[in-house]
């Protein structure tokens, strides 16, 4: 006949086989092992992109905290006018015709990044370039490397951003 062990019987049984010495060594093994496999879950989850990043054309954008979410939002530019118009750079492709003087420093570029694993942030993105918002991600490469990705339809691209601080 089959016989259920409960953990007092199983502590008797382990009692019977090992010493005393033997059962204190797989205790230490066994909580160290659970600490090394808390770190290594816990780690990517406690980190986050928050801070000042650079973009490959030298824009400068700021990852904060907004709510539940992250935002980024344009800091700096580089050059610091539009070279067309020898004026402060503006959101002159935006789809809504009022906001095409509006400047892009303050401009908010990341939109509602919700966690989305390890690393990971999505939301949507706006793209100075075109005035599109897109669905997007940001994924940390690093503690100085954020790429930022973003889709349209099935096709995706992104870019690097680099820790200014």
């Amino acid at each position: 006949m089959l016989r259920v062990l409960h953990t007092a019987d199983i502590w008797l049984l382990y009692r019977r086989v090992f010493s005393h010495t033997e059962i204190e060594a797989l205790r230490s093994f066994l909580a160290g092992g659970a600490a090394v496999a808390f770190l290594l879950v816990a780690a990517p989850a406690l980190a986050d992109p928050l801070g000042v990043w650079r973009d490959s054309d030298g824009t400068t954008i700021r990852v904060q905290r907004c709510g539940g979410a992250l935002c980024g939002t344009i800091m700096g530019m580089a050059p610091p006018n539009d070279p067309e118009t020898g004026q402060p750079w503006t959101d002159k492709f935006n789809p809504d015709q009022t906001k095409r003087g509006d400047p892009l420093i303050g401009r908010q570029v990341f939109i509602d990044m919700l966690p989305a694993g390890p690393g990971k942030w999505s939301g949507t993105l706006y793209n100075t370039d075109d005035g599109r918002s897109l669905r997007g991600n940001l994924i940390e490469r690093g503690p100085d490397l954020l790429r930022v990705e973003g889709c349209v339809g099935t096709r995706c691209g992104g870019e690097n951003l680099n820790r200014v601080r």
